[in-house]
């Protein structure tokens, strides 16, 4: 962003309120565009104590006493001061906010902001020029500069363009372009990368290079964070779905074996198996009743056929 005077800096927010204090200092100026401010009235907030409140990465607590009084007094951030930092062995990633048309640098913030790049001696090489506005102007002035799209095309258009570097978020990607496009020559950093598990998955795709929150975890990832290839991983899932598959089918032909194996028998069978563990005497019982019920039963039929003999049947 350029500043209402003409000072590039750093701001991803188009007002000041979430990472500044601006409410306190200029409570009338909260919700303006952060362009609208000079220089001079930027340096006058504070952009570190928001960090600090919300700890966003749970990393203010080891932070000693001199680095958090220091974090905590931070003020807005000059492009100058920050290309000044990485200009020895770090790339950056480019891009800009539309500035208001009432902006007194509205047609010329790109061209200052070029020449603060080129004056702080940074690599051409490492910088990625992501905005689609002025890239000619910037291929004459800067032709090292990595020519950058945020837009996912197809690698003939994209070359056709000059586009060198791919910048996408990492959901709106396969493996399958990424391999295309690197065989297109075509390098791709993806965004947001937080997490060590999907910073190793995509490196495994073979991405190159990633934007994250979380530098201060991912740089303790020298590998990635795999216990097997892939292939091995599809290997061992489908096998164990085959063996479960025929343990299933194994128990059900047994149990149905085991159920076809017993043999039926009649109530009075069971009555006689189970008084086996009673006493003698219940047992002479339950066989005199048994006797008693069969011979009733005799008895019932013999009726039957009499009456249907008298019936004339």
């Amino acid at each position: 962003v350029c500043s209402y005077d003409g000072v590039p800096f750093l701001m991803h927010d188009k007002t000041l309120r979430r990472t500044t204090n601006v409410e306190q200092v200029f409570p009338e100026r909260a919700y303006e565009h952060c362009s609208m401010f000079n220089w001079t009235d930027l340096e006058k907030l504070n952009a570190g104590e928001w960090f600090l409140q919300n700890d966003p990465f749970w990393t203010a607590g080891s932070l000693s006493r001199a680095d958090y009084l220091e974090a905590a007094n931070q003020s807005v951030c000059k492009l100058e001061d920050m290309l000044e930092v990485i200009k020895d062995n770090t790339s950056l990633i480019l891009n800009f906010q539309d500035l208001p048309a009432a902006h007194p640098y509205y047609s010329t913030y790109i061209n200052i902001t070029l020449e603060t790049i080129l004056a702080s001696g940074i690599r051409q090489q490492a910088v990625m020029w992501l905005p689609d506005t002025e890239r000619q102007l910037v291929r004459q002035v800067a032709p090292g500069f990595q020519q950058t799209s945020g837009l996912k095309l197809d690698a003939e258009r994209l070359r056709e363009k000059g586009i060198v570097k791919l910048n996408l978020r990492y959901t709106k990607v396969t493996n399958e372009e990424v391999r295309d496009y690197t065989m297109a020559n075509l390098s791709v950093n993806l965004y947001t990368v937080n997490e060590p598990w999907l910073f190793s998955i995509l490196w495994c795709a073979g991405v190159p290079s990633v934007t994250s929150d979380s530098s201060h975890l991912l740089r303790k990832v020298p590998f990635p964070i795999w216990l097997m290839p892939p292939d091995e991983y599809h290997l061992i899932w489908i096998t164990s779905d085959l063996i479960s598959f025929l343990v299933i089918v194994g128990v059900f032909i047994f149990q149905k074996w085991r159920l076809g194996s017993i043999r039926t028998y009649n109530p009075e069978q069971i009555m006689l198996s189970a008084a086996v563990r009673r006493s003698s005497q219940d047992v002479k019982i339950m066989k005199e009743k048994l006797i008693f019920s069969e011979i009733n039963n005799g008895v019932e039929s013999t009726d039957e056929l009499s009456l249907c003999s008298e019936n004339g049947f």
